[in-house]
This record gives C-alpha cells, structure tokens and sequence, in this order.
C-alpha cells in the first residue's frame, strides 16, 4: 500500500546526545534507527559550544551499519569547501552511498575568531555563501567522471587523465580549481540537508537542497512553506519533484497517551523556544504523521527526541511500527543508498554530460 503522495513517507531522527564522546552510544542510536528502517539520522555540530566533529562520528557509525542514512551537519562558514566537499565525498565512499550533509552557517563574532580570518557577516550574506558551497561541491564531485579510475598495475596508471576536469569556480569568498583529490562519490552527489525555516536559507533550501527540514507546528503552517519552497525551486530551474520537505518536531514521549494536553499530542505539536515541541505517545504520534502526511502537506518528518534513547526506541516500536502497520511506511530498505531511501536520482556527471573542458 503507498502513501496518498504517489511517493512514500520519509522518517529520520536526530541522535545528539549531551556531552557523549564515546562511539559505541551513537552506534547504538544509529542501529535503533535502523531497524525502523527511518531513511537517515542526523547529527548536530557548532562551532559554538563543545562537542565532538559529527562528520567524524559518523564516519565511525558507518561500518557498523549496513542501510541508514548518515548526515551530519557541516558548518560551511570559515571551512575550506575544498576540504569539507572531500570530507563529505569520503563518508559516502566509507559507507558505500549512505551519506548527506546537512549545511549551516557560522554568525557570531565569537566563532569568527575562533578561526581569525573574518569577522562575522550577516546570515543572509552566509547563506549566499553557502548555496556557493554547495554549487562548488557539486562541480568537484563531477571533477572526477564515473570511470577515471584505471588501476592498470602493469602500466602503473591509477586514472585517466582525460576525465578529471578543472572546475575553476570563484565565490564571493573563495576560489577553487580543482580537481578533487577523492573520487566521485557511489552517490555522485551525496544528500544535501538543509533548515529551511529561515530567510535566506529558504532561498538556498531552494536552489540546492534535496532535503529541506521546516519548523512547523500546524499542517497548514508546513504546506504553505512546502508550496513556496517548491514554488522557488521550480523558480531556479528545478524540477520540484526533487525536493523533499521534511517537517522537524523536537518529541517527548516520555509519559505516553496521557501526557497529551491542549496542543499536544493529538491535538498537533505547539510552539517553543527550540521550535515545535510534540509531547504525548507513540500511537497519537503516528496518527499525525499520517494526518499530516495524508493531506500531502509534507514528504516526511524529521524528529528529534528530547531523550534520545527513551525516545527513539518509543519511536521506533511504537510509532513506526503502528505506520509500517498500516502500510503508511515501508518494512524495509529498497536500496542500498541514501539517494535510494529518497527516491531521488544518482546525478548526470555535468562534466561528462557536456563534454566540459579537462
């Protein structure tokens, strides 16, 4: 049975932890995940306040899963995009098409001397930034096309000279020739994950994101941005169809059906200070998802438990057993990537398409 959208419902956790620097708990969570079958988990990462690189985390929780999706978040403002589009690239080679990236910006004062390059911008201007970021990233991993790699032992040639490409770009803020030191990537373009609540990000969600995340405590709140991101997508040339709108709720599950007072629960999530909050149970969870979901206001949810290990497991054998149950929600992985959980297509080489200059 599929879902009212002619597409299925997409699922993903948040698994930040406070103050854990140990693997073996995000292992745990990751795994959880998993066997809910949720199409990715993301990990948070600021250069604001302490806590461990989530790209690196991640790197650590691919081996020992086999299906999810990983996507960390990568903070673009004051990081070489050389570097940070060859991080990205290797979490997809080490778990074999599995990875995104969720961008953000770096705004205060504060982080900028953490670096000493730059004092702070405007998040408009950052966001700018970023969509280059994203735009550049794209041309490295297309720098290499999809057979450059020889590995001929007898001739001792490991690529093909002829199909790495120059992507000469130059942003606002950066210049970069290229070619990429890592090979494209099994995805091509790995997932780009992008909050869309806000101003200018909107606008990046638009142009670049395949997954846009919107804070939204109303199904009508999040139809209404999901019509306008689709609206702008479609704007900058894009097919709407390849973005996927994905609402965040941060969920407490903690004392089940009974915890569900006016504007809870049942009743849909409501506003706080960290964006919309659901407070109730499994069952009445799943009922707004698939309410949600079934007006074709939303393309999935992307949820963050207030205590990660109660909650997920509350999630994952409560709420998503009971949609799985009603053949809202799949029971297993069609594919092996992430691309694949999405539904979206593996990218055309621009290089390789347009015969683009070496």
């Amino acid at each position: 049975m599929t879902s009212s959208h002619g597409r299925g419902l997409h699922l993903a956790a948040a698994v930040d932890q406070r103050s854990a620097y140990d693997a073996d708990s995000y292992v745990e969570l990751a795994r959880l995940a998993e066997s809910g079958g949720l199409d990715f988990v993301t990990l948070d990462d600021t250069f604001a306040r302490p806590g461990p690189d989530a790209l690196a985390v991640l790197s650590r929780v691919a081996p020992v899963t086999s299906r999810i999706g990983l996507v960390p978040t990568v903070t673009v403002t004051h990081t070489e995009p050389f570097h940070v589009q060859a991080a990205v690239a290797t979490l997809d080679w080490v778990s074999r098409g599995r990875a995104g990236w969720r961008l953000d910006v770096s705004t205060t004062e504060g982080e900028a001397r953490l670096f000493g390059r730059r004092h702070a911008a405007p998040a408009d201007a950052l966001w700018q930034e970023a969509g280059e970021v994203a735009e550049v990233a794209a041309q490295l991993w297309d720098s290499w096309e999809d057979d450059a790699e020889i590995r001929d032992t007898a001739t001792g040639r490991f690529v093909d000279r002829d199909k790495l490409h120059y992507v000469d770009f130059e942003g606002s803020e950066f210049s970069v020739k290229g070619p990429s030191i890592v090979p494209r990537p099994p995805q091509g373009h790995p997932v780009r994950v992008v909050d869309a609540t806000e101003g200018q990000a909107r606008r990046t969600a638009a142009r670049y994101a395949d997954v846009a995340l919107v804070r939204a405590a109303s199904s009508a709140q999040a139809g209404a941005v999901r019509a306008e991101l689709r609206a702008l997508a479609e704007k900058f040339g894009r097919d709407p169809d390849t973005l996927r709108v994905l609402v965040s709720l941060v969920v407490d599950l903690g004392d089940g059906e009974h915890a569900a007072e006016p504007g809870h629960g049942g009743g849909g999530p409501r506003q706080t200070a960290h964006g919309p909050l659901y407070r109730g149970g499994p069952v009445d969870l799943a009922e707004l998802i698939a309410d949600w979901h079934g007006d074709r206001t939303v393309d999935g949810f992307h949820l963050t438990p207030v205590e990660p290990r109660r909650d997920l497991e509350r999630l994952v054998n409560g709420t998503v057993a009971l949609l799985q149950h009603r053949g809202l929600f799949r029971t297993f992985y069609p594919g092996s990537t992430l691309r694949e959980h999405l539904g979206l297509a593996r990218p055309a080489n621009q290089y390789a398409v347009t015969g683009g200059a070496s």
